[in-house]
């Protein structure tokens, strides 16, 4: 969504207070905003990648199709205890590229993480959201005194940009299925 000085306007965070995982991307491609959904693309990886994670197998071995609706998306999100949101509230770009983000305004995660804390994993989908998040939010929180127990990771981007298979993309994505001690937090088949 456009503001009227051409700036872009993120989504609102899809959360609950059952939420233990927060998926932090940078901020929606064009089509994803267009539809007012986060990874809105149908080349994106995201929502295959969760649900191999978390869901379950169909009979014939695959796992289940994440081609519902959107809303019935976010409620499997939700039921998986993962949040979803992006660092930037606001920022300029011509297109959908991370690299082509200018004037970038970050989200309010002291309110997020006050509303929400339960959080206690953020995964950043893709290096752009965890830069920007080290350099526009981190900081931040860090005088607030919030996030110290916070652990973060950085995974490969779901975007069709990361030049990347869904399968590789997957290894790197599983562990959103284990607890901090590594152990499984859902069974995989």
């Amino acid at each position: 969504m456009s503001l009227e000085d051409g700036r872009l306007q993120g989504l609102p965070p899809i959360a609950d207070a059952s939420c233990r995982i927060l998926i932090l991307g940078s901020m929606p491609g064009a089509l994803s905003l267009e539809k007012q959904e986060y990874y809105g693309h149908p080349r994106n990886h995201f929502w295959k990648l969760l649900y191999a994670i978390f869901g379950s197998r169909d009979a014939v071995g695959g796992y289940a199709d994440p081609s519902g609706l959107y809303d019935e998306r976010l409620a499997f999100a939700l039921q998986n205890g993962i949040a979803l949101w992006d660092v930037l509230a606001e920022c300029e770009r011509e297109g959908s590229l991370d690299t082509a983000i200018r004037k970038p305004e970050a989200n309010d995660f002291g309110t997020f993480f006050r509303t929400y804390p339960g959080i206690g994993r953020v995964y950043f989908n893709g290096q752009a959201a965890s830069e920007l998040y080290r350099k526009q939010v981190l900081p931040q929180l860090q005088k607030l005194g919030l996030g110290e127990t916070i652990v973060y990771q950085t995974l490969p981007s779901s975007s069709p940009a990361r030049a990347m298979s869904l399968e590789a993309k997957l290894e790197s994505w599983r562990m959103l299925g284990r607890t901090g001690d590594g152990s499984q937090e859902v069974e995989q088949a």
